[in-house]
């Protein structure tokens, strides 16, 4: 017992590990920087408080949003070449033969032979994916690990020396690198950052700030054969309001306001019968929540189905499509700067609206009966998620915290109207917001808002000085997933592989300012972009000569 006490006595005194590079977040960004700082010959610490690395890339976004396949370089490229070199194995192949899968992409083919590349996968095969990249370079990774908010960021004028967890963990290091989604290092070392829509002024765009009256995708009542009410007798404001529909005015057009773009889970299902489990009525489950979706059923809208995109093995990566899906309006405004106690619950309420969505669809009897007998062939599978109930362990966070850094990229950079400085990666996809809330017209009905898609009309470079914090805020923090954006630029930029792409940006840019002991602020671009080059990332692009 004696020894034990010394042992624990020893503990507690011992100094704090020390790295050059601290991570903070297991994501698809977190495992690149990770790894691109351990092949430059530094030591490295992921700090996280995942249980599973790769974030949403493992957590059911198989279906990936590529873009513009091209400007995918570096650790990215190579994340999705070992993806592609598992589905060259037979025993890959375990509910499907391969030559039954369409081979169908988001832009680009799932398979890419001649690139040596799939773009499509299942989630257990990404996070193997990832938890390799880390063990062959012998990373250290503590999970679990929550970062003390309030207290957990020791700072030695500018620069940061260590981070905190609420475990009393503490990781001492010359560089730091915020990889969440959320954002809480970058917030709590005292970085500059926003939440919410910029007025179309701010920075001069036509996409930003509220978009009442715009209507692009048809993941809006525009989409429905008739106009819906949102009273619970149709007609009758008296009655009351259906659930899921706001009674606040929706706001002015181009005005900023405080709302962020809706989450779900990227749920992967599958109907094959040996490896299906049937949708169950969830805890708290209330058919009310629904009455909308029934009645757009009763108008005639049948595209519930229309998102459940192909994955491997008679999988699907599910994503919100329509007026009424997976994506639960309204009900993460907080989520961005809550306490992680009001995260849960916010998490805990869009998975029992998500298993709902789905018991609703399968059991209730007053779901037309087309519906309901192809939503019935589908469930969760076994294989996937084993120790989540087989559930997505990440919620598909679009949007939280942005930083406001030493550059802004806004839609002008992505429209090409002005040039971006000292690029770092490129991003390809359109400038995607899903929508911000669901309101009452002032002719008495039922819309949606927010939901814009606008083109970016072919790649687009991102700044150096978007991953970095303005001067005299932060000397040794790297932010390559809250990047310093608007919220439309964001909605191109929030794309997976363009987070792996700025994540081995940042880890890169990082080593680069330890070498030369100078900021993140001051580091040379042209060695930074020297070194980006040999790390076989994409900085330029060149529209295709017509043939």
């Amino acid at each position: 017992m004696k020894i034990f006490g010394l042992l624990a006595v020893l503990a507690l005194v011992a100094p704090a590990p020390a790295y050059d590079v601290v991570i903070y977040g297991g994501t698809s960004a977190g495992v690149t920087a990770a790894v691109q700082t351990a092949r430059m010959g530094k030591s490295v610490v992921i700090v996280c408080p995942d249980k599973h690395l790769g974030g949403l890339s493992s957590g059911g976004l198989g279906f990936t949003d590529t873009g513009d396949k091209s400007v995918i370089g570096g650790l990215a490229r190579e994340f999705y070449h070992r993806i592609w070199q598992h589905y060259q194995e037979p025993e890959a192949w375990r509910w499907q033969k391969r030559a039954e899968y369409g081979n169908k992409g988001q832009g680009t083919p799932a398979m890419d032979g001649a690139e040596r590349t799939m773009w499509i996968f299942e989630p257990h095969v990404a996070e193997q994916v990832f938890e390799d990249l880390i063990t062959e370079q012998h990373i250290p990774v503590f999970r679990g690990q929550w970062l003390d908010r309030a207290a957990g960021v020791k700072k030695d004028g500018a620069r940061i020396t260590a981070i905190t967890t609420l475990g009393g963990q503490t990781y001492e290091g010359k560089m730091f690198i915020d990889a969440t989604y959320e954002g809480d290092l970058m917030a709590a070392a005292g970085v500059a950052y926003h939440v919410g829509r910029e007025a179309q002024s701010t920075y001069d765009e036509k996409w930003n700030g509220v978009q009442v009256g715009v209507l692009q995708h048809p993941h809006n009542f525009a989409a429905v054969k008739e106009k819906i009410s949102p009273y619970v007798v149709p007609g009758d404001p008296a009655s009351g309001v259906l659930p899921r529909i706001s009674t606040t005015p929706p706001g002015e057009y181009g005005a900023a306001d405080k709302r962020v773009q809706a989450y779900c889970y990227r749920l992967c299902l599958t109907d094959v019968p040996e490896n299906r489990i049937e949708f169950t009525q969830p805890e708290g489950y209330d058919p009310k929540q629904y009455e909308l979706l029934l009645r757009i059923f009763h108008a005639g809208w049948r595209q519930t189905f229309d998102k459940f995109d192909a994955i491997p093995n008679h999988k699907t990566d599910t994503n919100n499509h329509g007026p009424f899906s997976t994506d639960n309006i309204g009900y993460n405004y907080d989520y961005p700067e809550a306490s992680y106690e009001r995260r849960r619950e916010i998490l805990q309420e869009h998975e029992t609206y998500q298993k709902g969505w789905l018991y609703f669809i399968a059991h209730d009897p007053r779901v037309p009966a087309d519906v309901q007998q192809k939503m019935q062939r589908w469930g969760l599978p076994k294989d996937e998620f084993a120790d989540n109930g087989h559930w997505p362990h990440q919620i598909y966070v679009r949007e939280a915290r942005r930083m406001i850094g030493r550059y802004v990229m806004t839609e002008n950079e992505l429209l090409k109207r002005r040039p971006t400085p000292e690029p770092v990666g490129m991003g390809s996809y359109g400038m995607d917001s899903h929508n911000v809330q669901r309101y009452i017209t002032p002719e008495g009905y039922v819309q949606n808002e927010g939901d814009i898609g606008v083109s970016t009309k072919g790649p687009y470079a991102i700044a150096y000085g978007a991953l970095v914090p303005q001067a005299g805020q932060c000397a040794n923090l790297v932010v390559p997933v809250c990047v310093s954006s608007s919220h439309i630029a964001y909605g191109s930029i929030r794309m997976e592989p363009v987070f792996m792409i700025l994540g081995q940006s940042a880890a890169t840019a990082a080593c680069l300012a330890i070498d030369d002991g100078v900021s993140v602020q001051q580091v040379d671009y042209e060695k930074l972009r020297a070194a980006l080059v040999a790390g076989k990332q994409v900085l330029s692009w060149s529209k295709p000569a017509k043939p």
